[in-house]
């Protein structure tokens, strides 16, 4: 079946990479139709896949990032129109010039080929790929989490149907519908078809990846956020900033999950931060330095397991950790973050600088929130993953990071001398 598949995109990657940018767009927007003129279709498979994941006692981190309303389907139809609006990178010069032998020569981006991404429960991802893919010249092939089978088979059969209609193969979009794991593998060692593959759940499916693909691999999504208080953080616009990073949608990758107070302004920020966390219905996890000063205040505290640093909660759970100073807060990060997001709360600039050059995570940010790494946040449209490695791709990938590019030499019967 997965060789079928696999045939099958390559073949239509070669037509997507001649279409051009109307030609691509007018896909798109029809795809966009589609998706809100058949939304009960669609709607009605995810209502089965969420009833399904609840009786499997799937969490409500999990079921909130399965679940679809029509509101959050035409915010995808939205994207994909956004989309459309995007410069295509595609046949763009990046640079080049007329060297000494008479060769003018260029370099010019070109779609990748095909993309083969593995997700777990978000449905959002089978349009978001698709779209981004489309728009580059790029055929996809999706394997979406068993959690959301139903959901996916339904939103490609969309996909599909615009495609076809625009007069291009239903292969340029495809997704493995079967749950059966033993097809995971085997998409891994697919290097005869896909080009680049992109994994985005756990730390399992990343390990796996890594380990057992014979396709370059870009790997991110798992993010251990931190946000640095320090000594010179005015409370009310921090504690701002944490509430939104923490709570407004805390499923996400970009979600805070640790908080490194430096200890000139605990003593003041954590009763304040107690008041608010108990407003917003966090659970503190702290450490003994924090507990202390925690515990007589309204939020519910718990004490800090070590291996929670290390951890996605993709709920609402905060770590609190008191830290003796900006040295401290970094060596922290650098042990436990996963180079996803992380930012520094403060009035310094002196501390701002430090934190920009020696974090080394794929977003950085001064007195902002996490929240903001996400590629409609870059003004990059619907984002294909969020890369936490160096090569290739890093934060928030929109359409560059689909790109590939090639070298073109124009000579007038140029020889090499």
């Amino acid at each position: 079946m997965l060789e079928q598949m696999g045939a099958a995109a390559k073949a239509a990657s070669y037509k997507l990479a001649l279409l051009s940018s109307r030609e691509k767009n007018r896909v798109l927007e029809k795809i966009a139709d589609y998706l809100e003129s058949q939304s009960q279709e669609i709607l009605l498979a995810n209502e089965q896949d969420l009833l399904e994941a609840r009786r499997n006692g799937l969490s409500e981190a999990m079921l909130d990032r399965l679940a679809l309303t029509p509101a959050r389907l035409k915010g995808i139809a939205d994207d994909v129109r956004q989309v459309c609006n995007l410069a295509d990178p595609v046949g763009q010069v990046i640079d080049g010039g007329l060297l000494d032998s008479g060769l003018r020569l260029e370099r010019r981006r070109v779609p990748l080929g095909v993309i083969g991404v593995i997700y777990e429960a978000r449905p959002n991802v089978t349009v978001d790929v698709a779209s981004l893919c489309l728009k580059t010249g790029n055929a996809a092939i999706l394997r979406g989490g068993k959690e959301t089978w139903r959901t996916n088979a339904a939103t490609v059969k969309v996909i599909q149907q615009a495609l076809e209609e625009c007069g291009l193969p239903a292969g340029a979009v495809q997704a493995i519908e079967s749950p059966d794991r033993a097809l995971v593998n085997e998409m891994l060692r697919m290097d005869k078809y896909i080009d680049m593959l992109i994994p985005r759940g756990g730390a399992g499916l990343h390990k796996l990846c890594r380990e057992q693909s014979t396709i370059p691999v870009i790997t991110g999504g798992i993010g251990v956020c931190h946000i640095v208080v320090d000594d010179s953080a005015e409370i009310e616009p921090a504690l701002k900033i944490i509430v939104n990073a923490k709570t407004q949608r805390p499923s996400t990758c970009n979600t805070v999950e640790t908080l490194l107070v430096h200890q000139g302004i605990a003593g003041t920020f954590l009763p304040a931060l107690s008041k608010q966390m108990a407003e917003s219905g966090v659970t503190l996890h702290a450490d003994a330095n924090a507990l202390a000063l925690l515990q007589n205040g309204p939020a519910n505290v718990v004490p800090v397991k070590a291996e929670q640093y290390d951890d996605e909660f993709l709920s609402l759970d905060l770590n609190v950790k008191i830290v003796t100073d900006l040295d401290d807060a970094i060596a922290h990060i650098r042990e436990h973050g996963t180079q996803h997001s992380d930012a520094i709360l403060t009035r310094t600039l002196r501390n701002a600088d430090r934190f920009v050059n020696e974090v080394d995570s794929s977003a950085v940010y001064v007195n902002a929130s996490t929240r903001f790494t996400d590629g409609g946040q870059f003004g990059l449209g619907a984002e294909v993953a969020v890369s936490t490695q160096k090569l290739h791709a890093r934060g928030p990938m929109g359409l560059e990071a689909l790109t590939t590019y090639k070298w073109i030499g124009f000579g007038d019967d140029t020889i090499r001398a």
